[in-house]
């Protein structure tokens, strides 16, 4: 499960990298890479999007924390 915790977590970076690239250059890293809205970059968005889906479920583990 630790594999999988980390792999989703770097997916979701990878997003917001590129998300953070889109707010400040207009530049989208996933399009220049995969073509626009290809079904490579779709299924780039996708992984991104159930990956931060998954990680909401450490907000659970957070608080058991405190």
């Amino acid at each position: 499960m630790k594999v999988f915790n980390y792999c989703a977590l770097t997916i979701a970076i990878i997003g917001a990298v590129n998300w953070g690239l889109v707010g400040m250059f207009d530049f989208d890293l996933v399009a220049v890479i995969f073509g626009n809205m290809s079904w490579l970059s779709r299924i780039v968005y996708t992984l991104v999007g159930i990956s931060g889906l998954y990680l909401i479920s450490f907000f659970g583990i957070a608080n058991q924390e405190e």
